[in-house]
């Protein structure tokens, strides 16, 4: 029995113009109204996506939300952490020598702030996140010793199709790195995704992933659209992407998530 219904937001339930459409709001907090859970899942922060939460009604003491693509799961009001998982500067070592050698950016985000590294390439990450969080730029040897929740090289997609053909197997080893969005790539401790965050959510509530519908269009995806009982991909995501989930619904600009919980409840 469906409990809990995980949200992916770009390419999912935003359309191309980062708007939750009045059918998938109407739809979505009639789920809700029936004690379905609904949880955004998200690689950005929370205060990022706010306006969302605000726009479901996912205000209440037992509403929370997936961030940082599963390394943060906070309860939505008060901002009590329920779990957190996220990598040490040396884990770090490896990728910013990377970057150094090929001219990349990189922005490193800890669970408060992104530090854009001063000693790369000049990122475009601030621009492209838009979003209500500090961008506090730091060389990498003024990063503090303490957790950091990824680490995102944004930039042409052109030049991140060529970063994804040159990853060495001892990144691939130690990282987890998904392409959230064409011009976005993200590198994650070697074990986290989504699915980290959902498996921690779902024993909260005493439910497993039996009791998860899950919607998503990308890789950073891709873990909870097989974890899930119903893995829903978005018409707009990739046949590898597709080929992962148990269903394909319509396009995030036609209202794919409001199309297919209308039809599956």
């Amino acid at each position: 029995m469906i409990k809990m219904v995980a949200l992916d937001l770009d390419g999912t339930l935003l359309t191309t113009d980062k708007k939750i459409s009045a059918r998938n709001e109407r739809v979505l907090k009639q789920l809700s109204a029936q004690g379905i859970k609904v949880v955004l899942c998200t690689g950005r922060p929370i205060n990022a996506i706010w306006k969302y939460i605000e726009q479901l009604g996912l205000t209440g003491a037992d509403d929370y939300t997936i961030t940082f693509n599963g390394a943060l799961v906070i309860q939505n009001p008060d901002r009590q952490v329920l779990a957190k998982q996220g990598m040490n500067k040396d884990n770090l070592a490896l990728l910013h020598d990377f970057c150094v050698q090929g001219g990349y950016p990189l922005d490193v985000l800890d669970f408060e702030q992104v530090y854009p590294l001063t000693d790369l390439t000049p990122s475009v990450y601030q621009k492209m996140l838009n979003a209500n969080i500090a961008f506090v730029p730091k060389s990498y040897a003024d990063l503090k010793e303490q957790p950091y929740s990824k680490v995102v090289m944004a930039t042409d997609s052109e030049i991140l199709d060529h970063v994804t053909q040159e990853i060495t197997p001892a990144m691939a080893a130690q990282y987890h790195i998904v392409r959230s969005q064409p011009k976005i790539l993200e590198f994650l401790d070697h074990d986290m995704d989504k699915a980290v965050g959902l498996k921690a959510l779902l024993a909260h509530y005493g439910w497993t992933f039996e009791n998860l519908m899950a919607f998503g269009d990308a890789e950073n995806d891709s873990g909870m659209l097989q974890a899930a009982q119903v893995g829903v991909v978005m018409a707009n995501g990739k046949p590898d992407i597709k080929a992962l989930g148990t269903d394909v619904t319509l396009s995030n600009d036609d209202d794919g998530v409001a199309d297919f919980i209308e039809k599956y409840f």
